[in-house]
Parts: C-alpha cells; sequence; structure tokens
C-alpha cells in the first residue's frame, strides 16, 4: 500500500514538473513570437524588403538621425505610399495636432494681440500627397524635379491637411495669430494666398514667403524671419512643420511640434 502511495506521488511530481516545463516553455514562445512581430520582414502589402526595413528607415527619417538624404529608397516606394494614402499618415498627423491643440489650450495669453503661432506650408497646412502620389514622383524615390513641383504648385490645388487646419482654427479662437513661413518663393504669393484661403485658411498676420535676396539654407532662411518676428514685438508661442529645419535655429519658439514626413529632406 505505502510503495503504491510512493509511486503515485512520485508519478504527481513528474507531472506538475512537465506541466510547469511545458508553460515556461509556452511563455518563452509566445515572447519569441512577439519579438518577430516586431520585425517586420516586408514593406507595403506584403512586398519583400531585402536588405533594407522601411519602417526603421522611417523612424530614422522622422528623428532626424537620417540627414541630407536626397530621395526614398526605391525599395520603399511601396512602403511609403501606402503609409501616405493610408490612414497611419492621417492618424499621425492628427495625434501631433491633438497634442499642439491642448498645449496651445493651456496658455495663458497676455490678451495684447502679440502672441503668434509659426505654421509652415508645404506638408504642414497643405498637403501635397497628390502630386507625389503620381507615377513619376513616386513618393519621392523618384529624383526631385523643380519644374515640376513649380508646375503642381503654379496650379494652386493642394488640399488642405485636416488636423492641421483644426489647430489652426482652434489658434485663432484663443486669440493667438498665425504666421506662415514658407520656402516658397515670392512669385507664388498670389497662388499661395489663395491655394490657402480656398481649404479654409482665411486669416493670418504674415504671410512670408522666399525673396530674391532670401539665400542661405532652409535653417537659416526660417530663423531670420522669426527673429525678425520677435525683434517686432512678436512672442511666438508655438510652431509647427514638417521638416526639423522649420523646427531647429533661433526663435522656433516657446515649443515645437513636428508632423511627418518621410518623402524629402530640407536642411
Amino acid at each position: 500500500m505505502r510503495s503504491c502511495f510512493t509511486i503515485l506521488l512520485l508519478f504527481s511530481a513528474i507531472v506538475a514538473v512537465a506541466l510547469a516545463s511545458n508553460e515556461e516553455d509556452h511563455q518563452v514562445i509566445s515572447q519569441v513570437v512577439e519579438i518577430h512581430r516586431l520585425r517586420p520582414q516586408t514593406g507595403s502589402a506584403g512586398y519583400t524588403v531585402p536588405q533594407l526595413d522601411c519602417l526603421s528607415w522611417r523612424l530614422a527619417v522622422e528623428t532626424n538621425n537620417l540627414q541630407n538624404w536626397r530621395s526614398v529608397p526605391k525599395e520603399c516606394t511601396n512602403y511609403l505610399g501606402h503609409y501616405m494614402m493610408g490612414k497611419q499618415y492621417r492618424h499621425d498627423c492628427e495625434y501631433v495636432a491633438k497634442q499642439a491643440i491642448e498645449y496651445a489650450k493651456s496658455l495663458k495669453l497676455s490678451g495684447d494681440g502679440m502672441d503668434v503661432w509659426v505654421f509652415d506650408i508645404d506638408e504642414t497646412t497643405l498637403s501635397n500627397a497628390p502630386y507625389y502620389a503620381r507615377s513619376d514622383v513616386a513618393f519621392g524615390a523618384k529624383p526631385y524635379n523643380s519644374t515640376k513641383f513649380k508646375e503642381w504648385t503654379a496650379e494652386g490645388k493642394a488640399p488642405a491637411i485636416p488636423s492641421v487646419l483644426g489647430l489652426y482654427k482652434i489658434v485663432l479662437s484663443l486669440g493667438i495669430k498665425p504666421v506662415f513661413i514658407t520656402g516658397t518663393r515670392e512669385n507664388f504669393k498670389q497662388v499661395r494666398i489663395a491655394n490657402l484661403k480656398k481649404v479654409g485658411y482665411s486669416n493670418w498676420a504674415a504671410l512670408i514667403l522666399k525673396g530674391e535676396n532670401d539665400s542661405g539654407s532652409a535653417v537659416q532662411f526660417k530663423s531670420s524671419k522669426r527673429t525678425a518676428l520677435v525683434k517686432a514685438g512678436y512672442r511666438i508661442v508655438g510652431n509647427i512643420g514638417d521638416q526639423w529645419s522649420d523646427l531647429i535655429g533661433k526663435n522656433v519658439g516657446a515649443r515645437t511640434f513636428k508632423l511627418p514626413d518621410p518623402m524629402y529632406y530640407i536642411g
């Protein structure tokens, strides 16, 4: 009787160990599966991207770890198209705008009309996605063609980025004056005004474009224009743009907000 009981205890111990081992193995296997899920092996719609993780490439672009690049890797064309025309880009913009709106509403404004919010235009207030979606542009995978882009700009058909338009309206309602600073040349001023008004941007304190005498990098140009605003007595309470060159340099403002743009780089 005792021997049977001993055997039963030994069998129970073996089963318990086996179950514990199986449970531990299951947890390890689950962790491995989750790790691999965090490292996608394909780009958009299942296109294989050998030697290149396009999601990681986009992260490097957005964090400014990858600089002075001239075009999107051809292997990432489908990935970028899927991102820009799909819901993820829209959701990313909405999240940035949400943070900006919460910040704007938290401000204690002076009420003297000297608080301003700086907006970039391309890929910030207006979207050039219809242009970049063209086969001859391929979301930035094809070499930049200034003639073609100027022709697109001259059409004045760029749609608004809805979430940024929402931020613009909130800024206005709070008594903060919008200021647009863009690298677009001065000869496109009337086109830009018409395009902005057509999609809902109807009022601003200043629209600053690049003149004939403006030279140097985008950082230098935008820094000089912001500095001029500050010298005129304005307080830059917020600043939003899609390029890091919109958000670095001198007098960037009390707080900056970076929108996604993996299609091109402006230094």
